[in-house]
């Protein structure tokens, strides 16, 4: 039930607005960082939703990619705000979470933290919980390699998740875990959190149950 505790909590931890970021919560298990990104809050958050012609990130070392717009600039706004708490040396696992706009702010702090805290690659996860489309231009294995460890879960109708449209260039990041029904929800009920958690709560109770089976 990871999965699904995981989003729970993202939709009910508590967030402080902060003007011109994305809004996000910290909590700390002994060794492990946990970060959360919060869905659309106000009218700002949708303005960088929309806001999506692709801009160069140009502060990774020698490599250029492209991403979101808003997306990226909310990000970048948001960066020192977490950037103490993510630079933490006592820290050694960190587990990103965002739903819909914080998803996608969450797939590029999860990059932040793989190119700054090389160290911690191997135990970093991330998950986007209805996420857009962040990433823009063709497949490259070298940059996406920065995700391997990112999940996008989609609710198979889920219309957020195929926004932007592709044939402007933008493309998921990472592992893509479909989940649901086709045809149960509209593409917009597809993308509301109780839909979701609904769906995450069967998909979860199944791999329990298959394991279980396994183990037997």
């Amino acid at each position: 039930m990871k999965l699904y505790n995981l989003m729970l909590r993202c939709v009910n931890i508590p967030y402080s607005a902060t003007d011109h970021t994305a809004n996000f919560s910290t909590e700390r298990d002994g060794d492990t960082l946990f970060i959360f990104f919060q869905d659309s809050a106000d009218a700002d958050d949708w303005q960088i939703n929309l806001d999506f012609p692709a801009k160069a990130y140009k502060r990774m070392g020698q490599t250029v990619w492209r991403a979101h717009r808003g997306f990226l600039e909310a990000w970048k706004r948001t960066e020192p705000l977490l950037a103490e708490v993510i630079m933490d040396k006592s820290v050694k696992k960190m587990i990103l979470t965002g739903y819909s706009h914080g998803a996608a702010i969450a797939l590029l702090c999860h990059e932040y933290v793989w190119f700054n805290r090389p160290e911690l690659r191997s135990s970093l996860e991330g998950y986007g919980f209805g996420c857009p489309k962040v990433l823009w231009g063709k497949k490259n294995t070298d940059i996406d390699q920065r995700w391997e460890r990112f999940t996008v879960i989609r609710n198979i109708d889920d219309i957020v998740t195929h926004l932007p449209p592709s044939f402007l260039g933008y493309r998921h990041v990472g592992k893509m875990l479909v989940i649901g029904k086709e045809g149960k929800y509209s593409s917009l009920d597809a993308h509301r959190s109780e839909n979701i958690l609904t769906e995450l709560r069967a998909y979860c109770e199944s791999m329990d149950n298959t394991a279980a089976l396994g183990n037997n």
